[in-house]
Protein backbone atom coordinates (compact mmCIF):
# COMPACT_ATOMS: atom_id res chain seq x y z
CA UNK A 1 0.00 0.00 0.00
CA UNK A 2 0.02 1.18 0.03
CA UNK A 3 0.18 4.70 1.11
CA UNK A 4 -1.76 7.30 -0.94
CA UNK A 5 -1.16 10.03 -2.93
CA UNK A 6 -2.75 13.66 -3.46
CA UNK A 7 -0.54 14.92 -5.95
CA UNK A 8 -2.37 12.41 -8.71
CA UNK A 9 -4.05 14.12 -11.48
CA UNK A 10 -4.07 17.49 -10.32
CA UNK A 11 -0.13 17.05 -12.56
CA UNK A 12 -0.63 18.21 -16.30
CA UNK A 13 -0.28 14.46 -18.13
CA UNK A 14 2.39 14.95 -20.56
CA UNK A 15 3.60 11.49 -22.77
CA UNK A 16 6.65 10.69 -21.56
CA UNK A 17 7.37 7.30 -23.67
CA UNK A 18 9.12 7.30 -26.46
CA UNK A 19 10.57 4.12 -28.69
CA UNK A 20 13.47 5.87 -31.20
CA UNK A 21 16.99 5.82 -29.15
CA UNK A 22 20.48 5.02 -30.08
CA UNK A 23 20.85 1.40 -29.06
CA UNK A 24 24.80 2.24 -28.11
CA UNK A 25 23.72 4.39 -25.90
CA UNK A 26 21.34 2.49 -23.45
CA UNK A 27 22.54 0.61 -20.44
CA UNK A 28 22.79 -3.38 -21.29
CA UNK A 29 19.02 -3.89 -19.55
CA UNK A 30 17.50 -1.48 -22.09
CA UNK A 31 19.55 -2.63 -24.94
CA UNK A 32 18.18 -6.23 -24.65
CA UNK A 33 14.43 -4.76 -24.19
CA UNK A 34 15.18 -2.61 -27.56
CA UNK A 35 16.54 -5.82 -29.23
CA UNK A 36 13.57 -7.58 -28.22
CA UNK A 37 11.56 -4.74 -30.00
CA UNK A 38 9.59 -3.99 -26.92
CA UNK A 39 9.17 0.12 -26.25
CA UNK A 40 11.11 1.21 -23.42
CA UNK A 41 11.21 4.47 -21.86
CA UNK A 42 13.41 7.10 -22.56
CA UNK A 43 15.48 8.58 -19.55
CA UNK A 44 17.41 12.15 -19.03
CA UNK A 45 19.37 10.23 -17.11
CA UNK A 46 20.08 6.60 -18.63
CA UNK A 47 22.56 5.45 -16.07
CA UNK A 48 19.61 5.63 -13.76
CA UNK A 49 18.63 2.44 -15.55
CA UNK A 50 20.20 -0.67 -13.28
CA UNK A 51 20.14 -3.98 -13.98
CA UNK A 52 22.14 -5.15 -10.82
CA UNK A 53 21.64 -5.30 -7.24
CA UNK A 54 23.43 -2.96 -4.76
CA UNK A 55 25.46 -4.45 -1.75
CA UNK A 56 28.51 -2.74 -0.08
CA UNK A 57 28.68 0.89 -2.26
CA UNK A 58 29.00 -1.76 -5.62
CA UNK A 59 26.63 -3.02 -7.98
CA UNK A 60 26.61 -6.83 -8.28
CA UNK A 61 24.97 -9.92 -9.90
CA UNK A 62 24.26 -12.82 -8.21
CA UNK A 63 26.90 -15.78 -6.68
CA UNK A 64 24.53 -18.01 -9.25
CA UNK A 65 24.22 -15.61 -12.46
CA UNK A 66 20.74 -16.52 -11.88
CA UNK A 67 18.20 -13.27 -13.47
CA UNK A 68 14.54 -13.27 -13.03
CA UNK A 69 12.35 -11.68 -16.21
CA UNK A 70 10.14 -8.12 -15.19
CA UNK A 71 7.24 -7.54 -16.87
CA UNK A 72 5.65 -4.44 -18.15
CA UNK A 73 1.87 -4.67 -16.71
CA UNK A 74 0.40 -2.97 -19.71
CA UNK A 75 1.73 -5.34 -22.28
CA UNK A 76 2.66 -8.04 -20.70
CA UNK A 77 6.00 -8.48 -22.38
CA UNK A 78 9.63 -8.70 -20.87
CA UNK A 79 11.25 -5.17 -20.22
CA UNK A 80 14.17 -6.69 -18.71
CA UNK A 81 16.00 -8.64 -15.95
CA UNK A 82 17.64 -8.52 -12.31
CA UNK A 83 19.60 -10.61 -10.57
CA UNK A 84 17.84 -13.64 -8.63
CA UNK A 85 19.26 -13.37 -5.26
CA UNK A 86 19.27 -16.34 -2.98
CA UNK A 87 20.77 -16.78 0.94
CA UNK A 88 24.12 -16.58 0.71
CA UNK A 89 23.52 -13.67 -1.61
CA UNK A 90 21.59 -11.79 0.93
CA UNK A 91 23.57 -12.81 3.97
CA UNK A 92 26.65 -11.34 2.06
CA UNK A 93 24.39 -8.40 1.75
CA UNK A 94 23.11 -8.41 5.83
CA UNK A 95 27.11 -9.08 6.11
CA UNK A 96 28.09 -5.40 4.72
CA UNK A 97 25.21 -3.69 6.15
CA UNK A 98 26.82 -5.46 10.03
CA UNK A 99 30.26 -3.91 8.94
CA UNK A 100 28.98 -0.45 8.13
CA UNK A 101 26.72 -0.20 11.09
CA UNK A 102 29.97 0.28 13.73
CA UNK A 103 30.87 4.00 12.03
CA UNK A 104 27.75 4.93 10.76
CA UNK A 105 26.01 4.41 14.38
CA UNK A 106 28.91 7.16 15.47
CA UNK A 107 27.45 9.95 13.40
CA UNK A 108 26.03 12.50 14.53
CA UNK A 109 22.45 13.46 13.62
CA UNK A 110 23.48 16.64 11.89
CA UNK A 111 25.43 14.26 9.37
CA UNK A 112 23.31 11.47 8.79
CA UNK A 113 20.58 14.95 8.32
CA UNK A 114 22.75 15.98 5.72
CA UNK A 115 23.55 12.86 3.75
CA UNK A 116 19.13 12.03 3.64
CA UNK A 117 18.64 16.22 2.82
CA UNK A 118 21.60 15.40 -0.58
CA UNK A 119 18.90 11.98 -1.46
CA UNK A 120 16.25 14.07 -1.32
CA UNK A 121 17.80 16.67 -3.75
CA UNK A 122 18.64 14.25 -5.97
CA UNK A 123 15.13 12.62 -5.94
CA UNK A 124 13.82 16.06 -6.95
CA UNK A 125 16.28 16.44 -9.52
CA UNK A 126 15.85 13.35 -11.73
CA UNK A 127 11.64 13.53 -10.49
CA UNK A 128 10.98 13.16 -14.22
CA UNK A 129 13.06 9.59 -14.55
CA UNK A 130 11.63 8.06 -11.42
CA UNK A 131 8.26 8.84 -12.29
CA UNK A 132 9.07 7.09 -16.07
CA UNK A 133 10.40 4.42 -14.21
CA UNK A 134 7.43 3.91 -11.71
CA UNK A 135 5.26 3.87 -15.25
CA UNK A 136 7.30 1.41 -16.65
CA UNK A 137 7.05 -1.29 -14.48
CA UNK A 138 4.07 -0.74 -12.21
CA UNK A 139 1.46 0.61 -14.53
CA UNK A 140 0.18 3.48 -13.17
CA UNK A 141 -0.96 6.83 -15.08
CA UNK A 142 2.37 9.38 -15.67
CA UNK A 143 0.60 11.57 -13.16
CA UNK A 144 0.21 9.60 -10.43
CA UNK A 145 3.51 8.24 -11.12
CA UNK A 146 4.81 11.80 -10.56
CA UNK A 147 2.67 12.30 -7.19
CA UNK A 148 4.12 9.41 -6.26
CA UNK A 149 7.85 10.77 -6.43
CA UNK A 150 6.92 13.80 -4.57
CA UNK A 151 5.40 11.79 -1.74
CA UNK A 152 8.45 9.41 -1.99
CA UNK A 153 11.12 12.26 -1.61
CA UNK A 154 9.33 13.85 1.45
CA UNK A 155 10.27 11.14 3.19
CA UNK A 156 13.76 11.70 2.84
CA UNK A 157 13.11 15.58 3.44
CA UNK A 158 11.02 15.06 6.82
CA UNK A 159 13.40 12.06 8.48
CA UNK A 160 16.21 14.68 7.95
CA UNK A 161 14.58 16.86 10.08
CA UNK A 162 14.28 14.21 12.58
CA UNK A 163 17.56 12.89 12.52
CA UNK A 164 18.86 15.50 14.86
CA UNK A 165 16.27 15.47 17.42
CA UNK A 166 16.45 11.82 18.67
CA UNK A 167 15.91 13.20 22.21
CA UNK A 168 16.14 11.30 25.35
CA UNK A 169 15.15 12.14 29.37
CA UNK A 170 16.09 13.43 32.56
CA UNK A 171 14.19 11.35 34.73
CA UNK A 172 13.79 12.27 38.78
CA UNK A 173 14.98 9.67 40.62
CA UNK A 174 13.67 7.74 43.49
CA UNK A 175 16.97 8.04 44.73
CA UNK A 176 18.44 10.96 46.60
CA UNK A 177 21.77 10.24 45.20
CA UNK A 178 21.23 9.04 41.79
CA UNK A 179 20.89 10.65 38.53
CA UNK A 180 18.57 9.33 35.61
CA UNK A 181 18.34 9.70 32.33
CA UNK A 182 17.57 7.76 28.69
CA UNK A 183 19.33 8.07 25.67
CA UNK A 184 18.21 6.96 22.32
CA UNK A 185 20.13 4.05 20.02
CA UNK A 186 19.61 2.97 16.86
CA UNK A 187 18.66 -0.97 16.66
CA UNK A 188 21.03 -2.06 14.11
CA UNK A 189 20.94 -3.77 11.14
CA UNK A 190 17.27 -3.47 9.56
CA UNK A 191 15.48 -5.82 7.12
CA UNK A 192 13.03 -3.81 5.06
CA UNK A 193 10.78 -5.60 2.72
CA UNK A 194 8.62 -3.28 0.11
CA UNK A 195 5.57 -3.77 -2.13
CA UNK A 196 4.97 -3.00 -5.92
CA UNK A 197 2.15 -0.99 -5.54
CA UNK A 198 4.10 1.83 -4.57
CA UNK A 199 8.18 1.17 -5.62
CA UNK A 200 9.52 4.42 -4.65
CA UNK A 201 7.37 5.81 -1.57
CA UNK A 202 7.52 2.48 0.35
CA UNK A 203 11.01 1.94 0.25
CA UNK A 204 11.88 6.06 1.63
CA UNK A 205 9.28 5.82 4.26
CA UNK A 206 11.28 2.93 5.59
CA UNK A 207 15.17 3.71 4.64
CA UNK A 208 14.53 7.64 5.34
CA UNK A 209 13.65 6.49 9.37
CA UNK A 210 16.04 3.55 9.32
CA UNK A 211 19.53 6.27 8.80
CA UNK A 212 17.99 9.37 10.43
CA UNK A 213 17.63 6.92 13.35
CA UNK A 214 21.81 5.43 12.69
CA UNK A 215 20.59 2.10 11.83
CA UNK A 216 22.11 0.28 8.09
CA UNK A 217 19.53 -1.67 5.74
CA UNK A 218 19.23 -4.43 3.93
CA UNK A 219 15.96 -3.65 1.80
CA UNK A 220 14.31 -6.40 -0.62
CA UNK A 221 12.72 -4.55 -3.14
CA UNK A 222 9.75 -6.07 -4.94
CA UNK A 223 10.67 -8.45 -7.74
CA UNK A 224 7.77 -6.92 -10.01
CA UNK A 225 9.01 -3.20 -9.68
CA UNK A 226 12.61 -3.83 -8.79
CA UNK A 227 14.29 -0.37 -11.69
CA UNK A 228 12.78 2.12 -9.11
CA UNK A 229 14.42 0.65 -5.80
CA UNK A 230 17.49 0.07 -8.05
CA UNK A 231 17.50 3.76 -9.24
CA UNK A 232 17.19 5.19 -5.57
CA UNK A 233 19.87 3.63 -4.62
CA UNK A 234 22.08 4.49 -7.39
CA UNK A 235 21.22 8.22 -6.15
CA UNK A 236 22.07 7.32 -2.33
CA UNK A 237 25.83 6.09 -4.19
CA UNK A 238 25.40 9.89 -5.33
CA UNK A 239 24.49 11.52 -2.05
CA UNK A 240 27.12 9.90 -0.58
CA UNK A 241 25.75 7.48 1.50
CA UNK A 242 28.68 5.60 3.01
CA UNK A 243 29.16 1.85 1.48
CA UNK A 244 27.10 -0.51 3.07
CA UNK A 245 24.48 1.64 4.88
CA UNK A 246 22.51 1.16 2.25
CA UNK A 247 22.09 -2.58 0.15
CA UNK A 248 19.04 -3.08 -2.17
CA UNK A 249 18.27 -7.10 -3.28
CA UNK A 250 16.50 -8.22 -5.11
CA UNK A 251 14.69 -11.64 -6.34
CA UNK A 252 11.38 -13.38 -7.44
CA UNK A 253 11.45 -16.74 -7.25
CA UNK A 254 13.34 -16.91 -4.31
CA UNK A 255 11.16 -14.34 -2.31
CA UNK A 256 10.74 -16.67 0.19
CA UNK A 257 14.09 -17.63 0.64
CA UNK A 258 15.52 -13.80 0.86
CA UNK A 259 12.65 -13.24 3.41
CA UNK A 260 13.60 -16.29 5.90
CA UNK A 261 17.34 -15.46 5.70
CA UNK A 262 16.68 -11.83 6.47
CA UNK A 263 14.07 -13.05 9.31
CA UNK A 264 16.00 -15.68 11.22
CA UNK A 265 19.37 -13.75 10.76
CA UNK A 266 20.35 -13.29 14.33
CA UNK A 267 22.62 -9.99 12.67
CA UNK A 268 19.20 -8.45 12.04
CA UNK A 269 17.36 -6.31 14.19
CA UNK A 270 14.64 -5.02 12.64
CA UNK A 271 12.38 -6.23 10.43
CA UNK A 272 10.11 -4.07 8.84
CA UNK A 273 7.18 -4.93 6.34
CA UNK A 274 4.34 -3.66 3.86
CA UNK A 275 2.12 -6.40 2.61
CA UNK A 276 -0.77 -9.11 2.83
CA UNK A 277 -1.81 -10.27 6.38
CA UNK A 278 -0.66 -13.68 5.76
CA UNK A 279 2.64 -13.15 5.06
CA UNK A 280 3.44 -10.93 7.60
CA UNK A 281 1.80 -13.50 10.07
CA UNK A 282 4.73 -16.02 8.55
CA UNK A 283 7.66 -13.06 9.32
CA UNK A 284 6.46 -12.58 12.61
CA UNK A 285 6.76 -16.44 13.08
CA UNK A 286 10.09 -16.61 12.06
CA UNK A 287 11.19 -13.48 13.29
CA UNK A 288 10.51 -14.56 16.74
CA UNK A 289 13.35 -17.23 17.33
CA UNK A 290 15.65 -13.75 17.49
CA UNK A 291 13.18 -11.84 19.03
CA UNK A 292 13.34 -8.88 16.24
CA UNK A 293 11.74 -5.58 16.55
CA UNK A 294 9.40 -5.40 14.01
CA UNK A 295 6.65 -2.76 12.48
CA UNK A 296 4.09 -4.50 9.90
CA UNK A 297 2.00 -2.87 7.59
CA UNK A 298 -0.62 -5.23 6.38
CA UNK A 299 -3.92 -5.75 4.45
CA UNK A 300 -6.66 -3.82 4.56
CA UNK A 301 -10.64 -3.45 4.04
CA UNK A 302 -11.35 -0.58 4.43
CA UNK A 303 -15.05 0.95 4.73
CA UNK A 304 -16.40 4.34 3.55
CA UNK A 305 -19.01 5.42 4.97
CA UNK A 306 -21.88 8.55 3.58
CA UNK A 307 -24.39 9.39 6.03
CA UNK A 308 -27.41 11.53 4.91
CA UNK A 309 -26.32 14.87 6.07
CA UNK A 310 -23.09 14.69 4.16
CA UNK A 311 -22.35 16.95 1.50
CA UNK A 312 -22.96 14.53 -1.81
CA UNK A 313 -20.44 16.20 -3.60
CA UNK A 314 -17.90 16.04 -1.25
CA UNK A 315 -18.74 12.59 -0.70
CA UNK A 316 -18.35 11.90 -4.19
CA UNK A 317 -15.46 13.28 -4.72
CA UNK A 318 -13.69 11.46 -2.28
CA UNK A 319 -15.18 7.86 -2.77
CA UNK A 320 -13.86 8.73 -6.88
CA UNK A 321 -10.23 9.46 -4.55
CA UNK A 322 -10.18 7.03 -2.25
CA UNK A 323 -11.38 3.66 -4.28
CA UNK A 324 -9.66 4.49 -7.69
CA UNK A 325 -6.68 5.99 -6.67
CA UNK A 326 -3.83 3.52 -8.71
CA UNK A 327 -6.70 1.45 -9.70
CA UNK A 328 -7.81 0.47 -6.30
CA UNK A 329 -4.38 -0.99 -5.81
CA UNK A 330 -3.47 0.31 -2.24
CA UNK A 331 -4.56 -0.73 1.17
CA UNK A 332 -6.22 2.14 2.46
CA UNK A 333 -8.62 2.18 -0.84
CA UNK A 334 -12.24 2.19 0.00
CA UNK A 335 -14.03 -1.34 0.00
CA UNK A 336 -16.74 -1.06 1.34
CA UNK A 337 -18.71 1.71 0.48
CA UNK A 338 -21.73 2.13 2.90
CA UNK A 339 -24.56 4.88 2.34
CA UNK A 340 -27.25 5.71 4.13
CA UNK A 341 -30.35 5.13 2.89
CA UNK A 342 -31.70 8.85 2.33
CA UNK A 343 -29.16 9.72 -0.42
CA UNK A 344 -28.20 6.46 -1.36
CA UNK A 345 -29.50 6.46 -4.78
CA UNK A 346 -28.60 10.42 -5.40
CA UNK A 347 -25.22 9.18 -4.75
CA UNK A 348 -25.19 5.82 -6.68
CA UNK A 349 -25.83 8.18 -9.52
CA UNK A 350 -23.44 10.95 -9.10
CA UNK A 351 -20.62 8.26 -8.24
CA UNK A 352 -21.63 6.46 -11.37
CA UNK A 353 -21.27 9.18 -13.47
CA UNK A 354 -17.84 10.49 -12.00
CA UNK A 355 -16.58 6.71 -13.02
CA UNK A 356 -17.92 7.67 -16.74
CA UNK A 357 -15.25 10.33 -17.03
CA UNK A 358 -12.78 7.67 -16.83
CA UNK A 359 -10.01 6.54 -19.59
CA UNK A 360 -8.31 3.61 -18.90
CA UNK A 361 -4.84 2.80 -20.87
CA UNK A 362 -0.96 3.01 -20.61
CA UNK A 363 0.41 4.83 -18.02
CA UNK A 364 2.06 7.09 -20.73
CA UNK A 365 -0.99 8.24 -22.94
CA UNK A 366 -2.18 11.29 -22.62
CA UNK A 367 -5.41 11.90 -20.96
CA UNK A 368 -5.57 8.16 -19.32
CA UNK A 369 -6.64 8.38 -15.59
CA UNK A 370 -6.37 4.46 -14.77
CA UNK A 371 -3.74 2.02 -15.93
CA UNK A 372 -3.40 -1.84 -15.87
CA UNK A 373 -3.53 -4.47 -12.99
CA UNK A 374 -0.36 -5.44 -11.78
CA UNK A 375 -0.29 -9.03 -13.12
CA UNK A 376 -3.38 -11.90 -13.96
CA UNK A 377 -3.69 -12.83 -10.40
CA UNK A 378 -5.00 -9.72 -9.34
CA UNK A 379 -7.45 -9.69 -12.54
CA UNK A 380 -8.90 -12.79 -11.51
CA UNK A 381 -9.36 -11.79 -7.93
CA UNK A 382 -11.07 -8.62 -9.57
CA UNK A 383 -12.96 -10.51 -12.16
CA UNK A 384 -14.16 -13.41 -9.21
CA UNK A 385 -14.92 -10.51 -7.15
CA UNK A 386 -17.58 -9.11 -9.83
CA UNK A 387 -19.46 -12.23 -11.11
CA UNK A 388 -19.61 -13.34 -6.45
CA UNK A 389 -21.41 -9.81 -6.50
CA UNK A 390 -24.12 -10.29 -9.99
CA UNK A 391 -24.74 -14.31 -8.47
CA UNK A 392 -25.58 -12.96 -5.43
CA UNK A 393 -27.94 -9.68 -6.45
CA UNK A 394 -25.62 -7.03 -7.07
CA UNK A 395 -26.61 -4.44 -10.11
CA UNK A 396 -23.06 -3.46 -12.13
CA UNK A 397 -24.14 0.24 -13.41
CA UNK A 398 -20.84 0.66 -14.97
CA UNK A 399 -17.89 -1.55 -16.02
CA UNK A 400 -17.68 -5.55 -14.70
CA UNK A 401 -15.62 -6.92 -17.75
CA UNK A 402 -11.74 -7.00 -18.88
CA UNK A 403 -10.47 -4.93 -21.43
CA UNK A 404 -8.79 -7.53 -23.68
CA UNK A 405 -8.17 -4.99 -26.48
CA UNK A 406 -5.60 -2.83 -24.24
CA UNK A 407 -3.99 -5.78 -22.50
CA UNK A 408 -4.77 -8.67 -20.32
CA UNK A 409 -3.83 -6.59 -17.19
CA UNK A 410 -6.54 -4.47 -18.10
CA UNK A 411 -10.06 -4.18 -16.28
CA UNK A 412 -13.00 -1.78 -16.68
CA UNK A 413 -13.34 0.47 -13.15
CA UNK A 414 -16.62 -0.98 -11.35
CA UNK A 415 -19.52 0.47 -9.64
CA UNK A 416 -21.77 -2.52 -8.09
CA UNK A 417 -25.11 -1.31 -6.01
CA UNK A 418 -27.14 -3.36 -4.05
CA UNK A 419 -24.43 -4.96 -2.10
CA UNK A 420 -24.93 -7.50 0.53
CA UNK A 421 -22.56 -8.75 3.75
CA UNK A 422 -22.43 -12.30 2.15
CA UNK A 423 -20.25 -11.29 -1.02
CA UNK A 424 -16.50 -12.07 -0.90
CA UNK A 425 -16.09 -8.28 -1.74
CA UNK A 426 -17.38 -7.43 2.13
CA UNK A 427 -14.94 -9.54 3.78
CA UNK A 428 -11.80 -9.47 1.66
CA UNK A 429 -10.12 -6.76 0.17
CA UNK A 430 -10.26 -6.61 -3.61
CA UNK A 431 -6.83 -4.80 -4.57
CA UNK A 432 -8.61 -3.59 -7.62
CA UNK A 433 -10.95 -1.08 -9.28
CA UNK A 434 -14.42 -2.06 -8.31
CA UNK A 435 -16.65 -0.28 -6.16
CA UNK A 436 -19.13 -1.84 -4.14
CA UNK A 437 -22.16 -0.17 -2.81
CA UNK A 438 -24.06 -1.25 0.25
CA UNK A 439 -27.05 0.26 1.95
CA UNK A 440 -27.37 1.23 5.35
CA UNK A 441 -29.65 2.52 7.89
CA UNK A 442 -28.73 3.55 11.42
CA UNK A 443 -25.04 4.59 12.97
CA UNK A 444 -24.68 1.59 14.91
CA UNK A 445 -25.52 -0.75 12.24
CA UNK A 446 -22.91 0.51 9.86
CA UNK A 447 -20.03 0.73 12.13
CA UNK A 448 -20.79 -2.77 13.43
CA UNK A 449 -20.24 -3.55 9.64
CA UNK A 450 -17.28 -1.23 9.45
CA UNK A 451 -15.59 -2.94 12.53
CA UNK A 452 -16.70 -6.45 11.16
CA UNK A 453 -13.66 -7.00 9.49
CA UNK A 454 -10.30 -8.58 10.81
CA UNK A 455 -8.47 -6.07 9.65
CA UNK A 456 -8.14 -2.48 10.61
CA UNK A 457 -5.51 -0.30 8.05
CA UNK A 458 -7.71 2.57 7.52
CA UNK A 459 -11.55 4.05 7.51
CA UNK A 460 -13.53 6.83 5.97
CA UNK A 461 -17.06 9.02 6.76
CA UNK A 462 -18.75 11.79 5.63
CA UNK A 463 -21.14 13.83 7.90
CA UNK A 464 -21.55 17.62 9.05
CA UNK A 465 -22.63 16.53 12.20
CA UNK A 466 -19.86 17.79 14.67
CA UNK A 467 -20.65 15.25 17.20
CA UNK A 468 -20.94 12.45 14.63
CA UNK A 469 -17.39 12.94 14.02
CA UNK A 470 -16.09 12.29 17.22
CA UNK A 471 -18.53 9.30 18.06
CA UNK A 472 -17.86 7.53 14.55
CA UNK A 473 -14.71 8.52 14.54
CA UNK A 474 -13.86 7.23 18.21
CA UNK A 475 -15.97 4.14 17.20
CA UNK A 476 -14.40 2.73 14.21
CA UNK A 477 -11.84 0.13 14.97
CA UNK A 478 -9.04 1.03 12.68
CA UNK A 479 -5.61 2.85 12.95
CA UNK A 480 -6.54 6.03 10.45
CA UNK A 481 -9.84 7.49 10.00
CA UNK A 482 -10.19 10.13 7.19
CA UNK A 483 -13.31 12.76 8.06
CA UNK A 484 -14.75 14.05 4.75
CA UNK A 485 -12.03 13.14 3.08
CA UNK A 486 -10.81 9.87 1.09
CA UNK A 487 -6.88 11.02 1.15
CA UNK A 488 -5.09 10.99 4.37
CA UNK A 489 -1.43 9.80 3.86
CA UNK A 490 1.05 12.34 5.04
CA UNK A 491 4.69 11.99 5.79
CA UNK A 492 3.55 14.27 8.88
CA UNK A 493 0.62 11.39 9.77
CA UNK A 494 1.46 8.68 11.68
CA UNK A 495 0.42 5.42 9.12
CA UNK A 496 -0.08 1.89 10.28
CA UNK A 497 -3.63 -0.13 11.54
CA UNK A 498 -4.64 -2.05 14.35
CA UNK A 499 -6.34 -5.78 14.59
CA UNK A 500 -4.67 -8.18 11.59
CA UNK A 501 -3.54 -4.94 9.72
CA UNK A 502 -0.60 -4.52 11.66
CA UNK A 503 1.51 -2.42 14.19
CA UNK A 504 3.93 -0.12 14.32
CA UNK A 505 3.49 3.15 12.60
CA UNK A 506 5.78 5.20 9.50
CA UNK A 507 5.71 8.90 8.74
CA UNK A 508 5.64 11.61 11.54
CA UNK A 509 8.08 11.87 14.38
CA UNK A 510 6.58 8.63 15.40
CA UNK A 511 8.03 6.81 12.32
CA UNK A 512 12.05 6.68 14.07
CA UNK A 513 10.83 5.09 16.61
CA UNK A 514 10.45 1.94 15.08
CA UNK A 515 14.18 1.85 14.35
CA UNK A 516 15.48 3.21 18.24
CA UNK A 517 15.82 1.13 21.28
CA UNK A 518 15.82 3.29 24.48
CA UNK A 519 18.32 2.63 26.88
CA UNK A 520 18.53 4.05 30.70
CA UNK A 521 21.55 5.24 32.64
CA UNK A 522 21.40 5.26 36.31
CA UNK A 523 24.39 7.31 38.00
CA UNK A 524 25.26 6.60 41.81
CA UNK A 525 26.61 9.02 44.20
CA UNK A 526 25.69 12.20 41.98
CA UNK A 527 24.06 13.96 45.21
CA UNK A 528 26.82 14.97 47.63
CA UNK A 529 27.72 18.24 49.18
CA UNK A 530 30.23 20.32 47.13
CA UNK A 531 33.41 19.97 48.20
CA UNK A 532 34.90 22.53 50.37
CA UNK A 533 31.68 23.61 51.52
Amino acid sequence: MRPLLSAGRAIARQPHYKSKFSRSSLPLIAQRTYAMGHSIPELNDKSLLKSQCYVNGEWIGAKSNKTFEVTDPATGKVIGSMPEFDKADTEAAITAAAEALPSFRRTTGRERSRMLRRWYQLMVDNAEDLATLITWENGKPIADAKGEVTYAANFFEWFSEEAPRLYGQTIPASVAGNRVFTIKEPVGVCGLITPWNFPAAMITRKIGPALAAGCTVVAKSPGETPFTAAALAELAHRAGIPKGVVNVVTSLSNTAEVGHTLTSSPTVRKISFTGSTGVGKLLMKQSSDTLKKLSFELGGNAPFIVFDDADLETAVAGAIASKFRSSGQTCVCANRIYVQSGIYDEFAKAFTEKVKGFKVGGGYDEGVTHGPLIHERAISKVESHVQDAIKHGGKVLIGGQKLPDLGSNFFQPTVIRDMTADMQLASEETFGPVAGLFRFDTEADVVKQANSAEVGLAGYFFSKDIQRVYRVAEALEVGMVGVNTGLISDTASPFGGVKESGFGREGSSMGIDEYVVTKMVTVGGAGQSLQGS
